[in-house]
């Protein structure tokens, strides 16, 4: 559907026709599509790349591959040619980010800001192009900003329109509180983009009202508005819930290349190809000829090493992702892995299930079931068949 919206539009060049279906690729929404179009077109004839801004706020040290979703769009950007803002948040977190909250999130303190924001970006250089990233902290302009630049800035928004958002409003009708201060969260983050004179901002769905906010903004300081661009939130490896640590579905991208191989491998056939589409740096042509392949009887297994290679050597290497394939194959063969953690268990018998997601070999015990109804679970070389097996 994307590419026949590009195609509908015969004036535009063949470059401008791709840039936007990169642009496109597995996002939720390009608002509006048609500024955004203008903006290549003038970036086309001009040379001048745009600027394309992330912002985020370092509220935990370790990023997973849920978070890399808009990480690797900004990467296709990058690799039109345009510019990445690498927008830290160490003024919005002093602050805390209302979205999606039904209570008021503690804010973090300057030091725990600035360890987690060398971490993070030093986890999302994995997938950027460190060339065409500017990084920036929101600090720069909001601390001289000042009490009477804030009061001016509160004065470019109303209330009514602030409680529209779905988490205040959520929360005034069930009598939660909101404190005054989370009102400046939105009207901040919207700042930074009159600051850094943004051409898109990119986000999750759950940004979307903050995202709004810096296109609304640029028009009160008399700029040309940004576009928005909202990635979805990816599912974990269960295929129904975000990717999220707190679930235990998740691939942290600093986890050792064998469990990071093997749990991609673990995904279900269907959710593979919309990791595809949102973690791959395939093109799109490539994926659907090789989900033809896989209609036309090729084993969804060939396609789906193919991803957890690419996404293990991304984060680790090459030669990394060839060793944990052949620790794969070891395993599902019965034969011995090159490294066998040992774990400790007391208590009660315990499932196969619950063992290996003890054990940290499968994410959830749903999941270990799907590995032990699959075949993949093996003691002393004999497949286990039995999810009641205790031991």
């Amino acid at each position: 559907m994307n590419q026949e919206v590009a195609r509908s539009t015969p004036e535009l060049t063949d470059g401008v026709r791709h840039a936007l279906a990169v642009s496109l690729r597995g996002c939720d929404e390009l608002i509006p599509q048609d500024e955004w179009v203008r903006k290549l077109v003038r970036s086309e004839q001009t040379g001048q790349p745009l600027r394309i801004k992330l912002g985020l706020d370092p509220t935990a040290p370790d990023i997973h591959i849920g978070h890399t979703v808009v990480l690797n769009k900004l990467r296709q950007l990058q690799d039109l040619g345009h510019q990445v803002i690498f927008l830290i948040g160490d003024f919005t977190s002093l602050i805390g980010d209302p979205s999606g909250r039904n209570a008021t999130r503690p804010p973090l303190t300057p030091e725990q800001i600035k360890a987690n924001a060398e971490t993070y970006y030093r986890q999302a250089s994995l997938v950027l192009d460190e060339s065409k990233t500017e990084i920036r902290y929101n600090s720069e302009w909001s601390l001289p900003l000042g009490s009477m630049g804030m009061i001016q800035l509160a004065a470019k928004y109303t209330v009514a329109r602030m409680m529209e958002r779905n988490d205040f409003h959520d929360r005034f009708k069930a009598g939660t509180p909101i404190s005054v201060h989370e009102f400046l969260y939105p009207l901040m983050q919207g700042y930074d983009s009159v600051a850094l004179k943004a051409d898109l901002e990119l986000g999750g769905t759950d940004q979307k009202f903050n995202l709004l906010m810096g296109r609304h903004l640029q028009t009160e300081y008399g700029q040309e508005p940004q576009c928005i661009l909202t990635m979805p939130l990816l599912e974990g490896l269960d295929g129904v819930e975000k990717m999220s640590k707190s679930k235990g579905n998740y691939i942290g991208i600093t986890e050792d290349p064998n469990t990071m191989f093997a749990k991609v491998l673990s995904i279900s056939d269907e959710l593979m190809w919309r990791w595809y589409t949102l973690l791959s740096f395939r093109s799109m042509d490539e994926i659907a000829a090789l989900k033809r392949e896989v209609e036309a009887g090729r084993n969804p297994k060939d396609a789906k090493v193919m991803l957890a290679r690419e996404i293990t050597a991304r984060f680790h290497s090459a030669q990394a992702a060839d060793a944990a394939e052949q620790d794969f194959i070891n395993r599902s063969k019965g034969g011995v892995p090159d490294d066998i953690p040992e774990v400790a268990l007391s208590g009660a018998l315990l499932g196969v299930g619950a063992l290996l997601k003890s054990a940290g070999l499968a994410p959830s015990t749903s999941e270990a079931n799907r590995l032990i109804d699959g075949g993949g679970v093996r003691i002393d070389g004999s497949v286990v068949g039995d999810r009641g097996l205790k031991l």
